[in-house]
């Protein structure tokens, strides 16, 4: 039987459709699994009986936010915060460095074309005529190209592809993070200007108090040391107004720089908001949560891909102790004259292949190192997971207790009320001292500066949780 021969045009084609063939026989190194999420799970109580997705059903933040005034100004801190751009911009760097690793997989195809004129005289020239000499030539060529026979090449591609999706998660962790701090920052200005306008009314009823204390005490029907405990009422009265108008101030500053600009006066609370549910800043959260809500984090997806890229680089590391083999080929023509250029063909196939034999042990170091850095990688995937679990679980301790210590704190405030309308009207009477409707002032003011720290501490806590939990499916 005739055997038939490649013509010789076609030789370099058949020979890089081979290369090309046994490249794609290399296998890529197996995708490792992402670690089990190990969790306390008896501190779940209804962790069996709350369905896997559950997370599902948190909100995202627009529909977590009650307040139209704080969802318009979330949305200018996501326009503007500048960590929030930084980390934006890390994500396209991290994108770019992947395509470009991705890119090695495939070869790289050169097309070239070149063309040279030389005149030699006839004083120089060996026939004794000036001679005029031009020569073209056009070719394609693969440069250089490795062939992942051992899965060198793809771990390093694995490894930036998992750089990436941390960044990403990185970015989203950053986002989440900016919302919820600046939700804080809002509900906390607006517990401060409630705060201070409950100073100034103090203030003003004790200056009232003081006024009526000095015309009974000109009249003899007020002593001097009962003057000056209201006096006294009224200086600490003035010096939490001023250190209140301090604190709302740098409030405000506070969270015009987590925006990135200055808030208009319209999106900012009032001291005429309460801290109640119905007109709270934030809604509530599911009571139901399952720990594989946990995973879903920002933080633990993005300590997640850390670790499967330092398995792939690993890969990479174990895979320099074998052979790199590289090819460069090229096709092309060459003529004399520009009319006959394609009339004859070249080509030239130039394999090679890198060993190290003797490298003074680098290669094992390299590798040595690798699975340190994957060790190291577990190790943090592991306490980001714990500290996860904790942070949450504190959350739900400290939500389980706030509605007992709401209504405490708000039947605690209404005993005052009905104390010291009790003081001042035995005082009245002539039945009590001045010093007892001072006491009942004074614990009235306490008690409900304690009720509107708490109201913030409770709105707090649901950002928090939000927070903690890994916010609502629109927000990754």
């Amino acid at each position: 039987m005739r055997m038939k021969t490649i013509r010789p045009g076609l030789r370099p084609f058949a020979l890089a459709a081979g290369v090309l063939l046994l490249a794609g026989c290399a296998s890529a190194p197996p995708r490792a699994e992402p670690p089990a999420l190990e969790l306390p799970a008896a501190r779940w109580s209804d962790a069996a009986a709350v369905p896997a997705d559950s997370a599902a059903a948190l909100p995202a933040w627009r529909d977590l936010v009650r307040d139209a005034r704080l969802r318009e100004v979330i949305a200018l801190a996501l326009e503007n915060n500048r960590d929030l751009r930084v980390a934006l911009l890390g994500v396209e760097q991290a994108r770019a460095t992947y395509q470009v690793q991705d890119a090695t997989r495939r070869p790289t195809l050169n097309a070239t074309g070149s063309s040279s004129t030389s005149f030699t005289p006839a004083e120089a020239s060996s026939s004794g005529r000036d001679t005029l000499n031009r020569s073209y030539s056009v070719g394609v060529g693969i440069s250089a190209w490795e062939l992942d026979l051992f899965g060198r090449v793809a771990s390093l591609r694995d490894a930036a592809l998992q750089s990436y999706l941390n960044t990403e998660a990185a970015q989203r962790a950053t986002r989440l993070t900016l919302i919820g701090d600046v939700a804080t920052a809002w509900l906390t200005l607006g517990t401060d200007r409630r705060l201070l306008a409950l100073a100034r009314r103090t203030l003003a009823s004790q200056q009232d108090t003081l006024r009526l204390t000095e015309r009974r005490q000109a009249l003899g029907a007020a002593s001097g040391l009962t003057l000056e405990q209201t006096r006294t009422t009224v200086e600490t009265a003035r010096g939490q107004v001023a250190a209140l108008e301090s604190q709302v101030q740098r409030d405000r500053h506070a969270l015009e720089l987590l925006v990135g600009r200055a808030v208009p006066e319209a999106l900012l609370p009032t001291d005429a908001d309460t801290g109640t549910d119905e007109a709270a800043g934030l809604v509530g959260l599911p009571d139901a949560l399952a720990s594989t809500v946990l995973q879903r984090r920002p933080d633990v997806i993005a300590a997640e891909h850390l670790l499967q890229g330092s398995r792939a680089d690993l890969e990479a590391a174990r895979a320099a102790r074998f052979p790199r083999i590289s090819l460069t080929a090229s096709a092309g023509t060459a003529s004399r004259q520009l009319g006959d250029l394609f009339a004859g063909g070249a080509w030239s196939f130039v394999p090679s292949v890198s060993w190290p034999i003797l490298d003074g042990g680098t290669i094992e170091a390299g590798v040595a190192r690798a699975e340190a850095t994957r060790d190291l990688r577990r190790a943090s995937y592991d306490k980001t997971v714990q500290t996860a679990f904790r942070e949450v679980a504190d959350a739900l301790s400290v939500r389980a207790s706030l509605a007992e210590r709401l209504d405490a704190q708000r039947a605690l405030v209404q005993a005052w009320t009905r104390s010291l309308t009790l003081a001042e009207a035995r005082f009245r009477a002539g039945a009590d001292s001045w010093l007892t409707v001072l006491d009942a002032q004074r614990s009235l003011h306490a008690a409900q500066q304690a009720l509107i720290t708490l109201e913030l501490t409770e709105q707090s806590n649901r950002i928090t949780l939000y927070k903690v939990l890994g916010g609502g499916n629109a927000d990754r």
